[in-house]
This record gives C-alpha cells, structure tokens and sequence, in this order.
C-alpha cells in the first residue's frame, strides 16, 4: 500500500524578510537548510521510488537536503512548474507590512485569505490548484496507484491545493489550512487510494 509525504520547503530568505515570495527564485536561510535537514531526520524510516518537486530553488534544495539526509539521492525526481508556489502578481518581492500600508489591511487580506480573489496580475489559490491538481491527478496518482512510495516537496499553497483534493476540503476549510515550513505530512492509503491515515511529523 503507498505512501504519500508532503513537504513545505524550508524557511526562504523572502520568508525571513516577510516578503511575497511567489514565483521569485530565492534561497534558502540557514534555519530553512537546518529545517530540510530535520525533515530529513524524521524520515528515515522511509523508503521513496521517486520524489517530485518545483521548479524553484528553495524547494529543489529542500528535496536534495532531505534525500541527503536519508542517504537516497539515486531516485529518480521529477521537478515541474505545477507545484511552484502561488504567483503573488505584482505582490512579489514586496514586504508584507508595506504591502498593508499601500493598499490597507482589508485589501491584504482578501488577496491572501481569499479562495477566488487574486492579487493584481498574479494567481488566487483556485488559480493555484486549477494547475496544481490536474497535474498530480496525471502525473503523481498513477505512480501511487502502482504501489509507489512518494515523496513531493513543493510550496505552502501547491501543498494546500493537494491537501484539498486528499482531504476533500472545502474552500473555506482549506483557507484555515496552514502548512509549516520542513514539517513532513506523511499519508498512508489503501490499493484505492483512499486515505487510512495521516499525521504531520513535528
């Protein structure tokens, strides 16, 4: 029966400096490498077939980090824009506290925290998973329905548009749903694929 792990990349210097990171490549900080490393440590029990993960740095190092970690660098890993993070638009690169200040708090939030609403020029969360899904549904669910254990290390909202589709979310409740930076979320499922168990290994 497979396995499914998802990670949230390590903390990214844009995490750091609160900024709207989005498509921007930035690296990670030296808690971010410490936080993929950890990661790591917690999954050593685990055996992978193969790993998938963004086009972005950040992720890609937090992947290369963990399968370091647990001496399993030879599998194969499928990196591709559909798991990049949200892109924040005209957003990216800016401060988050300046950001408020420019277009007020209520603005903010709704560009964040809202399911449909995008910021300007960039993508909304139904934007996000209308890219995301389609891809794990053609290119992950055939490899766990093949038995395959996998490992995906991406970004807080790609990760938030899988969660959607396991855990049959609402729009509502996926809003609530926040995934920590280098904290494995690890799901074991039947020849269905139907979810028997998850738990988060923090």
């Amino acid at each position: 029966m497979p396995t499914l792990i998802l990670v949230r990349h390590g903390q990214s210097q844009f995490n750091l400096e609160n900024r709207f990171t989005g498509w921007l490549d930035v690296p990670l900080t030296d808690q971010g490498k410490a936080e993929a490393r950890s990661a790591g440590r917690k999954l050593s029990g685990y055996k992978f077939h193969m790993a998938f993960t963004s086009a972005l740095q950040r992720a890609q190092e937090t992947l290369t980090l963990i399968l370091t970690e647990i001496h399993q660098l030879e599998i194969p890993v499928i990196k591709n824009a559909a798991l990049n993070e949200r892109h924040y638009g005209d957003l990216q690169g800016l401060n988050k506290a300046e950001t408020a200040q420019k277009f007020g708090d209520h603005q903010v939030k709704i560009w964040r925290r809202s399911y449909d609403v995008p910021p300007p020029n960039g993508e909304s969360l139904k934007d996000t998973a209308a890219r995301t899904i389609p891809y794990f549904q053609k290119e992950i669910i055939p490899q766990l329905k093949s038995g395959k254990d996998i490992l995906i290390v991406a970004h807080g909202n790609s990760l938030r548009s899988i969660v959607m589709e396991l855990d049959h979310l609402s729009k509502e409740q996926v809003l609530e749903l926040n995934l920590e930076t280098g904290v494995p979320r690890v799901y074991q499922m039947d020849v269905n694929l139907n979810v028997l168990s998850f738990s988060n290994l923090d």
